[in-house]
């Protein structure tokens, strides 16, 4: 029976616990486990976790497609195989959030190499509709508690 996208939603791993995992699979156990080490949240914006097909294409270029991993007010973190996007490069992304068809963009803030030729990429919007805005408030707001900010 096939499943719903809803039912492969699930909470968004920080980029630190993602490097731990990480470092875990290179050097084994050898490291504390996450639970016994306490971070600080660093992010302005809470986000939802998302894997949904995305497009992303610089401006005045042809679309490309990408898998999203999370989605804020402020930006959007995705994957992307076979290209390489750089620091600084300004994107046009569209996305769902529901039933509606978002498009924004912004620049690159942040890319990580996750293999030979896979990249996760952070972009910060630039520009963004009001009503897409409202939209992810909407889609966010109820779900998570206020994070402290440093």
């Amino acid at each position: 029976m096939p499943r719903c996208a809803c039912s492969r939603l699930k909470p968004a791993a920080s980029p630190a616990e993602k490097y731990h995992e990480r470092l875990n699979q290179l050097f084994g156990e050898r490291l504390p486990a996450m639970g016994h080490v306490k971070l600080a949240e660093q992010r302005k914006f809470h986000r939802i976790a998302s894997d949904q097909v995305i497009s992303f294409a610089e401006i005045d270029r042809p679309e490309l497609l990408g898998v999203s991993k999370n989605i804020s007010t402020g930006g959007i973190s995705f994957e992307v195989m076979g290209v390489e996007i750089n620091l600084g490069d300004i994107l046009r992304v569209t996305f769902n959030v529901g039933d509606q068809a978002i498009v924004a963009s912004g620049e690159v803030v942040w890319a990580t190499d996750t293999d030979p030729i896979t990249q996760e990429v952070g972009i910060e919007f630039h520009e963004i509709d009001a009503r897409a805005i409202r939209l992810l408030e909407e889609a966010i707001g109820p779900s998570l508690e206020p994070i402290e900010l440093y």
